[in-house]
């Protein structure tokens, strides 16, 4: 059987050796783990055409784009607008979203009772399931992006200071461009502050370095990776 990830430019990914380990540790042989690294929207549907496929795993900058090819979507995938999660069940192809539960089960630990507003940094996909889980934990958030309603050059200190949890939900910063960082003024950062970057490679990114600078408590996103990776195994192997 063939499970995958599809994406643009993802050669840094880790699903692949997550899950070739698990199929290793389940003696399963017969399964395997492929990158499926496209270029456009126009790439997606010959994917589907794959023998055994049983499904695959949606990144950036798919997301949304991966819904205009499938037959239904589970009612939290329709909700929050974005796919991550393909199950191919029969002639049916099948939409889920398990980054918001990856996502809320690696954000509760870390709240505090000061964490009372929320910065959202982007508006893709990822955005969608984090707004979602936010919207559950009534979480008042701001949604900050280069040319949406809340510009970056629009935040000050006020605005900060304000919003004690920050969540990058952009790939700036991933692998291999490990110098960049979204254009937040991070000298407001302050103690009080948590930084959450959805981003695992690298494990720091230059975000989360500042962070802890300045003294801000910081959270990578490999586990929220390995728990939405795991609720996806879930819907593609035990619902079998």
């Amino acid at each position: 059987m063939v499970l995958g990830l599809l994406g643009k430019n993802i050669s840094y990914s880790f699903s692949k050796n997550y899950f070739n380990e698990k199929f290793d540790l389940l003696g399963l042989k017969d399964y395997s783990y492929k990158i499926f690294d496209i270029t456009s929207k126009n790439d997606i549907s010959e994917i589907f055409n794959m023998p055994d496929l049983l499904g695959f795993n949606v990144t950036i900058p798919f997301k949304k784009d991966i819904i205009d090819f499938l037959d239904e979507l589970s009612p939290e995938a329709e909700k929050i607008g974005a796919v991550n999660t393909v199950k191919i069940d029969g002639t049916k192809r099948i939409g889920y979203n398990t980054d918001a539960i990856g996502f809320k089960n690696s954000l509760v630990p870390l709240l505090k009772p000061h964490h009372q507003s929320a910065l959202i940094l982007g508006n893709g996909g990822a955005f969608r399931a984090v707004a979602y889980i936010l919207q559950q934990l009534s979480i008042p958030y701001m949604v900050i992006s280069r040319n949406g309603m809340n510009t970056y050059s629009s935040l000050n200190q006020e605005i900060i200071s304000s919003h004690n949890l920050i969540i990058n939900t952009t790939p700036v910063g991933t692998f291999p461009n490990i110098n960049d960082c979204p254009p937040i003024p991070v000298h407001f950062f302050k103690p009080q502050h948590l930084i959450y970057d959805l981003i695992y490679n690298p494990e720091e990114t230059k975000l989360l370095k500042l962070g802890k600078k300045a003294g801000s408590q910081t959270k990578n996103g490999l586990e929220m990776l390995h728990l939405q990776a795991d609720f996806a195994w879930n819907i593609w192997y035990e619902n079998q």
